[in-house]
């Protein structure tokens, strides 16, 4: 090897490696703006379908609560006056009235908010209230002809009123108004004073 191949030798290895260009794309600054771009608008989709979720959710739970509120309220007025009990007649009034406010006051929240109209109800929310409704309507119209209705009546409405302050409670713990709040909650008070009234009652007393 001559002195002038040596010295080309030498240069050849002192000579920097030059880096690809993708490398360099992939660790620039740009791409990591893009990744970082990329990742927030994964997180931006998803937090919106959460809160999506959660705005159905308490449209549902307050859609069926009013729908659960309206159909108890026809029957107490169909079958309250074929009660012989006065102390059960009262309470079942006073039943009623704590229904018809409360289902005034979620007709309000659902009409601001939901721009409520029950023509475009869910079916399959339909579906289901209207077959609790015909089972308790069925179940109350046996015992009035087997004379046993007092008994029943009381023990149905004592039903309602658990299943109420069920639906009542997972509406307060789902809303953030704060209007639906303080009505739910005068509503769970008043039907709390009432569960012990059906749930006792006896036609001995």
């Amino acid at each position: 090897m001559d002195e002038q191949e040596y010295l080309n030798q030498i240069s050849a290895e002192n000579r920097p490696v030059k880096k690809s260009r993708a490398g360099g794309l992939f660790s620039s600054k740009i791409f990591m703006a893009i990744g970082i771009g990329v990742v927030a608008l994964i997180l931006i989709i998803i937090i919106g379908s959460i809160l999506g979720s959660g705005k159905d959710d308490e449209k549902n739970l307050a859609t069926t609560l009013k729908l659960h509120l309206s159909n108890t309220t026809e029957i107490i007025d169909k079958y309250q006056p074929e009660v012989k009990s006065s102390d059960l007649r009262s309470s079942s009034a006073s039943l009623k009235g704590v229904l018809t406010n409360t289902d005034k006051d979620l007709t309000t929240f659902l009409t601001e908010v939901y721009e409520y109209n029950e023509k475009k109800v869910d079916q399959k929310i339909l579906d289901e209230i209207t077959l609790e409704k015909d089972g308790l309507e069925s179940e109350l119209f046996e015992a009035k002809i087997n004379g046993i209705l007092d008994r029943i009546y009381a023990h149905k409405m004592a039903y309602e009123v658990s299943m109420f302050l069920s639906e009542e409670s997972d509406l307060m713990n789902l809303t953030k108004n704060e209007a639906l709040k303080e009505a739910l909650s005068s509503s769970y008070n008043s039907l709390e004073n009432l569960y012990n009234s059906f749930n006792d009652f006896s036609e001995t007393k």
